[in-house]
């Protein structure tokens, strides 16, 4: 169990347990597939894979959907739009969009865990437009202009 746990309220329309954390340690619950059958994703094909599970997270939160590295590591799956985001207001269900990149076919069986949820606490900004913007050591430098190695 988390130190200090955030209240955040769930309806599971799934037969899946609820999302929970695997160990003391662990940032992200593994969330699993809500669906019939087998889904079989082609070489390269997406999906868009329902879990049954919908949340309504505080104001000043997020949550972020992220891929599973044992699932992409033994079959080549990922989530595109990664990290996904769930904002505060959004209360449809939670869908995660998965992409087999093997050179396979690979099969999601109902029930399979096929990415994590992460809390995250975020800001909102308020823009404070100027002339100019103060200095840096890097300035305008970017793709690569603090070296190769």
């Amino acid at each position: 169990m988390p130190m200090n746990p955030i209240d955040v309220k769930i309806i599971n329309q799934s037969n899946n347990e609820l999302p929970s954390y695997a160990t003391l340690g662990s940032s992200g619950m593994d969330i699993r597939a809500f669906i019939a059958e087998p889904l079989v994703l082609q070489p390269l094909a997406r999906d868009l894979v329902p879990t049954g599970l919908f949340v309504e997270i505080p104001l000043g939160y997020e949550i972020q959907i992220r891929p599973r590295s044992g699932l992409a590591i033994k079959q080549g799956i990922t989530c595109l739009n990664t990290p996904g985001t769930i904002d505060a207001d959004y209360r449809g269900e939670i869908k995660v969009i998965l992409i087999n990149l093997s050179a396979e076919p690979q099969t999601i069986m109902p029930g399979d865990r096929i990415a994590q949820m992460i809390l995250q606490k975020v800001e909102q900004i308020q823009w404070v437009q100027v002339d100019e913007l103060g200095s840096s050591e890097r300035g305008a430098g970017g793709f690569g202009s603090t070296g190769s190695k």
